[in-house]
């Protein structure tokens, strides 16, 4: 597969649920219709992404599994709190487990990133700190939205208003984070030619 279809692969599989609960809320007007649709198309991006991937991403799996978990508390009870509140149980669960892992002296969004880039591990404390209490007010936002407005408002700050959010929160850490980028290796000097 080439690497542009690979990068369609891995938006369909990041994104395709999303898209299809936001439709059907959108066409339905109902949270618990649409969980249907969270539930299928989390299902349905999970195949593909193992289909022509041969793998199973982590990220689009736990937000597959919470999905089917909270799709179908709210399709069993009738009950569209079910799938409304959990963002605020994921962004919560997230920011903890980044304080957490601070307190204990570990560096959890290090352990995440892994070797994509290299940072000061004060830095990097900096930023997990930085990223905990974002997930926490994110939460905290999910929770005032949810209650204060429409469902169909709500499913537009689901998706696409928390993934603009933290594409946002995550350039705004740009600077502190190439501030800190060590320099590129310069490659050694040629050796003086043979005399």
């Amino acid at each position: 597969m080439s690497p542009q279809a690979q990068k369609y692969v891995r938006y369909f599989v990041d994104y395709a649920g999303l898209v299809i609960f936001l439709a059907t809320l959108v066409i339905t007007k109902s949270a618990i219709t649409a969980s249907w649709a969270i539930v299928g198309g989390s299902v349905l991006a999970l195949a593909v992404g193992y289909i022509f991937e041969r793998r199973i991403a982590p990220m689009p799996l736990v937000t597959a599994v919470l999905g089917l978990i909270f799709g179908g508390l709210t399709l069993f009870f009738h009950d569209e709190r079910f799938i409304k509140v959990k963002p605020t149980i994921l962004y919560t669960a997230f920011g903890l487990f980044l304080l957490t892992g601070l307190v204990r002296g570990k560096n959890p969004l290090k352990a995440l990133m892994g070797d994509s880039f290299h940072l000061p591990e004060p830095v990097v404390r900096t930023l997990t700190f930085r990223y905990a209490l974002f997930f926490l007010a994110l939460a905290a936002t999910n929770e005032i939205i949810w209650r204060t407005q429409s469902t169909l408002f709500w499913g537009f700050f689901k998706f696409p208003g928390t993934v603009v959010i933290i594409f946002l929160f995550a350039m705004s850490q740009a600077p502190l984070m190439m501030k800190h980028m060590p320099d590129e290796e310069k490659p050694a000097d040629p050796p003086p030619p043979a005399p």
